[in-house]
């Protein structure tokens, strides 16, 4: 089952992204606390959304969370329009091969659709060929010709500064 994400996933959520991000061999960067992702998701001005999927237990009903997907709108000037990003999908290892990561993705396509947007994009570690052939089977093409840039840290707070001069 998917289902979006409350206040009380945000545990869960926290986890998932620590757990990717170690999968990514990123976790020293993973620095999020609960109380930012609750802020973030769930505050006055929120910045993301989420959907987690989650395994019922038919007798009792209790929900187990077994990954999640964090996403949020762009923008594209040359449609025009809106757009889905997704920032993290992950499912736990002992979940894998279930159809979660479809579903997921299935979702979040219609979500996209449905609400009239232009796009749905997202960014690979290259080095992550079991995730990039699961997106190009689902008919996804990778973007070669285009070279993501970022500032952060630092070099953001020094660019920043240089209006203030």
């Amino acid at each position: 089952m998917i289902r979006p994400a409350k206040p009380s996933d945000v545990p869960a959520i926290l986890g998932f992204i620590r757990e990717l991000a170690e999968y990514e061999k990123l976790l020293d960067q993973a620095v999020g606390t609960e109380e930012q992702i609750a802020e973030h998701l769930f505050g006055p001005r929120t910045y993301a959304e989420s959907l987690l999927v989650v395994e019922v237990d038919g007798p009792t009903g209790e929900e187990t969370p077994v990954g999640f997907c964090l996403f949020f709108t762009n923008y594209s000037t040359f449609l025009t329009k809106p757009g889905l990003y997704l920032e993290d999908l992950y499912v736990t290892p002992s979940a894998r091969g279930r159809g979660h990561g479809k579903a997921m993705m299935v979702a979040l396509a219609a979500l996209a659709a449905e609400r009239g947007y232009g796009r749905f994009e997202w960014s690979v570690l290259d080095w992550n060929k079991p995730s990039r052939d699961f997106y190009e089977s689902l008919g996804a093409e990778p973007m070669t010709d285009w070279i993501i840039h970022r500032l952060s840290g630092p070099a953001l707070q020094k660019v920043a500064q240089l209006g203030q001069e």
